[in-house]
């Protein structure tokens, strides 16, 4: 795994809304330091970092990133209580037709 991609894990889930400006800019600044494509192994790692709501549109910046790596990242449904992120993740891999 890339040290830049190693980073953002680290430092865990995106905060949510009543996160510190500075907190979400030092964010997007790790996500816009990781080079696209990802590697089906880091796309992975990087599932574990979606936080609590949209963190300003900083999650969906996630998970376009996420998705330049081997599709489908997730291929069995996560069910009604994961993620939403997870969840939209997996629907449109569906209706992308990778998964039947």
């Amino acid at each position: 795994m890339r040290p830049e991609v190693q980073t953002f894990v680290t430092d865990g889930p995106l905060p949510d809304w009543d996160a510190s400006e500075e907190e979400i800019e030092r964010r997007v600044e790790q996500l816009e330091a990781i080079q696209k494509p990802v590697t089906g192994e880091e796309a992975r790692a990087l599932l574990a970092c979606f936080g609590p709501d949209d963190c300003y549109g900083v999650a969906w910046t996630l998970l376009h990133l996420i998705e330049t790596g081997p599709n489908p990242v997730l291929v069995t449904d996560p069910g009604p209580d994961s993620n939403e992120w997870h969840q939209r993740l997996y629907g449109r891999a569906v209706n992308g037709g990778l998964i039947p």
